[in-house]
């Protein structure tokens, strides 16, 4: 079965397709699809990396925006009557891997319309002449 190794939100994380998993909060809304950026590909024969699995597409659909588990987070200092207590909940998204390994068609460099030979040649422009440069100076009173 393909796998492959997958960046999301500064954090890598393993796939297959069909798999669900929980992500840091993403900027997409519910129901829509994504490609986020692989970094290996395997399971069928060599596993492919960098430049060579850059060609090859992942497609994920965000499922939900949800909340993570309660954690509570309690400080205490001995004999100083010190305590803190503080909690949060991570704002998580639940993202489902449709496919691995779509290629995508690369781009062929886009054509110039007229090649250097076939332009016409503007007329060289005639050139102004130069202004004599000249200092300004305060003429002293010679009284």
């Amino acid at each position: 079965m393909p796998y492959a190794i997958i960046t999301v939100g500064g954090k890598q994380y393993r796939v297959q397709e069909g798999q669900r998993l929980l992500v840091d909060r993403l900027p997409h809304d519910e129901g829509k699809t994504f490609n986020p950026d692989v970094l290996l590909l395997g399971g069928d024969g060599e596993p492919k990396l960098g430049d060579d699995a850059k060609g090859t597409k992942v497609t994920a659909v965000v499922s939900e925006h949800v909340l993570g588990k309660k954690v509570i987070v309690g400080k205490h200092r001995q004999r100083t009557g010190y305590r803190r207590r503080n909690g949060h909940r991570s704002r998580l998204t639940q993202i489902e891997i449709q496919s691995i390994g779509a290629k995508t068609a690369r781009r062929a460099p886009a054509k110039k319309a007229e090649t250097a030979e076939e332009k016409p040649k503007a007329a060289a422009k005639p050139k102004a002449a130069a202004k004599p440069r000249t200092t300004t100076r305060k003429k002293k009173d010679e009284s």
